[in-house]
């Protein structure tokens, strides 16, 4: 058989002679599962649409195997395979990706990353360009068989991936990449994977791709170092990122094996190599063949590359340069998972401002800032490291119908950048403060860093990092007067409002209206949906944001009602017959325990108003914690609404109680009229809180 020509399936359908041929061969084996394979289809989520059920299904021939197999339609078939790869990409990313034309030039690493690309769907088509034959020291890390060995390693590779989507179109090029056939293959593709052993070859194909504008990626397989090379975005960039001091191919074809040396050793990035690669490479040649590879190595490079070509295809942010992805680094550093103590637990703590790199400060303000509360642990904002400055944008793409015009982000975004201010005084970084709504953000605020400081900032550095939210429900003791001023000092500070519920009448008519309001967020059928959205139960995803449900303080009894109170049938019922008394008892209670009710308000009603407002929320609230004080936020309803017509929208049916409610709410706390809620937070006696919100990977470096 020639194996040139038999590396791809052979489709067929049902009344083809080739089909009626093969059927006729008793050396052919078919395998049927079509039944199995439609019942996958059916049992997907939302149920397919009529004309995807009905796609006639296929049959596909591997000459290599001898074997005919029964597949679903190219539809369906993409539909279920694909059908786990939600939501980490998207259905709509899917199609998008199916678009995308991949080259790899050498199949040895490049048979991994070809079959990990094509397991995720990433691409629509696949180009793999080999010169070599396997051999058996090539199976410790290139996924084939003993069955496999002395044929050509792009032919392995182009027929597991058939075995694994016969509808995926792979090229295969046998005599590999050379100086005649380098615009054969760079034709037509979008994304280059390079993997050759020749250095003077892997510049000719940087230097081609950069004259065709490709995007070049490469896995070195040593502690995880990728490579990443976009000249689709930077035309005149240096190839290989200028390490190779300017010599091109031409000049690299024409040294001696000794004198490219020297390049190949920049190239590898020697001075950083693991040391046992290090080491191993001065035996080359004579206790060694060749430079070691391992399996998992080569697995993790592989990981990577497909991510950073799922990122291109997307046209998501990936810059030029290299990183290393150090697994034996990461196992050094395995800890035991801190289990509800008092001291910092996530990644802020890991760059402490002050010491270090340069550029320890900077992240150690990014990580402060994404450190900051938000309604329903939503993270509302982008955070961007400047060369000198910290950057906090309002990301609109997390808001919610609690939202109201984007003043909750807004909140959280002024204690994003409260905690950055705090981070920097620490660091003896502070600079100004620049804040912005009529840039390319609705919000966003910078802080620059400069030689500054501010000692009563700094030393809320550690009381912010351990800032927690405690629904712990705890015992009404009185707040010392010396808690008090010191929370109106820091509200003053901040330029907003507090008014401090103390009175136990207060605290009490307090609970009734926060119960009120929680019943009708219960019964409204859009913010009940959301409410419970914002729920993670154990394995639950996606883990990093969101409130996590043992966070809520509840018995296990209370628990199990939770079951019932995400049900939305069961709250429709409710609603009709006017009832659900109950759905409020719970804040109801934990108020009533409460030490104080503390209302931080704004005057204005604009963003930047709700900003400075939530900075003096995040400040209220650390100081709080630091006096020994559980922090819990409540939001009832109408918290950011300013307009009638805000309630209206946000529960129809219950807007003129929501109204009314409000306005009790408003007189009870002593507000001006030109004051609006910023944040309403229950403060008691209690203990730790037994769990802490989860953070997204929180900024980005520009």
């Amino acid at each position: 058989m020639d194996e040139t020509a038999s590396f791809t399936a052979a489709i067929l359908s049902d009344g083809d002679s080739e089909l009626d041929r093969l059927r006729s061969d008793p050396h052919i084996e078919f395998i049927d599962h079509r039944a199995a394979l439609l019942d996958n289809l059916r049992g997907l989520h939302p149920v397919p649409a009529a004309e995807l059920l009905d796609e006639p299904t296929r049959w596909a021939h591997y000459p290599w195997r001898r074997t005919v197999v029964a597949i679903l339609g190219p539809n369906g078939f993409r539909a279920v395979r694909t059908d786990r790869n939600r939501n980490l990409i998207t259905t709509t990313e899917q199609q998008r990706l199916a678009g995308v034309r991949i080259g790899i030039a050498g199949l040895s690493v490049g048979h991994v990353i070809a079959h990990t690309l094509a397991a995720e769907g990433l691409c629509g088509a696949l180009r793999l360009a080999d010169f070599d034959h396997l051999e058996l020291s090539n199976l410790n890390r290139v996924p084939a068989t003993i069955l496999d060995i002395g044929i050509n390693k792009a032919v392995v590779t182009a027929r597991r991936i058939a075995e694994l989507d016969p509808y995926l179109h792979v090229e295969v090029m046998t005599a590999g990449v050379r100086a005649d056939s380098l615009e054969d293959f760079l034709d037509d593709i979008d994304i280059v994977v390079e993997e050759c052993d020749s250095l003077d070859m892997k510049v000719r194909i940087r230097e081609a791709a950069r004259e065709r504008r490709l995007p070049v990626l490469m896995a070195t397989s040593d502690r995880g170092l990728i490579d990443v090379e976009r000249f689709d975005l930077e035309p005149d960039r240096p190839v290989m990122h200028g390490v190779l001091g300017g010599v091109d191919s031409t000049q690299l074809s024409a040294l001696s094996q000794q004198d490219r040396i020297p390049y190949m050793l920049r190239h590898l990035d020697a001075g950083r190599s693991s040391g046992r690669l290090t080491a191993s490479l001065v035996e080359v040649g004579h206790t060694l063949s060749t430079w070691p590879q391992l399996a998992g190595e080569v697995a993790l490079g592989a990981t990577t590359v497909a991510e950073a070509a799922r990122r291109i295809g997307l046209g998501e942010p990936l810059r030029s340069g290299q990183v290393r992805i150090d697994i034996g680094q990461a196992l050094d550093e395995v800890a035991e998972p801190a289990l509800g103590d008092e001291e910092p637990v996530d990644a802020a703590d890991a760059a402490a401002p002050g010491g270090g790199e340069p550029g320890d400060a900077k992240t150690a303000i990014a990580l402060a800032a994404v450190r900051a509360p938000s309604g329903g642990n939503a993270q509302p904002w982008d955070i961007d490291i400047l060369a000198d400055a910290v950057r906090i944008r309002l990301a609109p793409q997390y808001t919610s119908m609690m939202d109201v015009a984007f003043r909750g982000s807004a909140v959280a975004v002024g204690a994003a950048a409260f905690n950055a201010r705090v981070a920097a005084a620490k660091a003896g970084v502070l600079g100004s403060v620049e804040w912005a709504t009529d840039g390319p953000a609705l919000l966003e605020v910078t802080l620059r860093l400069a030689h500054g400081e501010d000692p009563r900032l700094a030393d809320l550095y550690q009381p912010m990092l351990r800032r927690e939210t405690n629904r712990n429900q705890g015992n009404p003791k009185a707040v010392p007067t010396r808690t008090i001023d010191a929370l109106h000092a820091w509200a003053a500070q901040e330029g907003a409002g507090l008014h401090l519920l103390t009175e136990r009448d207060d605290i009490f008519r307090a609970a009734e209206i926060l119960a009120s309001t929680d019943r009708l967020r219960f019964l409204t059928p859009r913010l009940h949906q959301e409410m419970i959205s914002e729920m993670r139960w154990p394995g639950d995803q996606p883990a990093d944001s969101g409130i996590d449900v043992r966070g809520l303080e509840l018995d296990p009894g209370d628990l199990a009602v939770m079951e019932i109170l995400r049900r939305p049938d069961v709250m429709e019922l409710l609603a009709n017959w006017d009832a659900g008394d109950a759905l409020g008892d719970d804040v109801a209670q934990r108020v009533r325990a409460t030490s104080a009710v503390a209302v931080v308000t704004t005057s204005g009603d604009q963003l930047i108003d709700y900003a400075r407002g939530g900075s003096a929320a995040e400040a209220i609230w650390i100081v709080a914690q630091q006096h020994g004080l559980a922090v819990h936020p409540i939001s009832p309803v109408f918290l950011h609404a300013v307009h009638r017509h805000e309630l209206c929208e946000m529960s129809p049916f219950f807007a003129s109680r929501l109204v009314q409610l409000q306005s009790e709410f408003a007189q009870l706390a002593g507000m001006e009229p030109d004051e609006s809620l910023v944040l309403v937070l229950r403060l008691a006696h209690a203990g730790p809180a037994s769990t802490r919100s989860r953070r997204r990977p929180g900024h980005r470096v520009d």
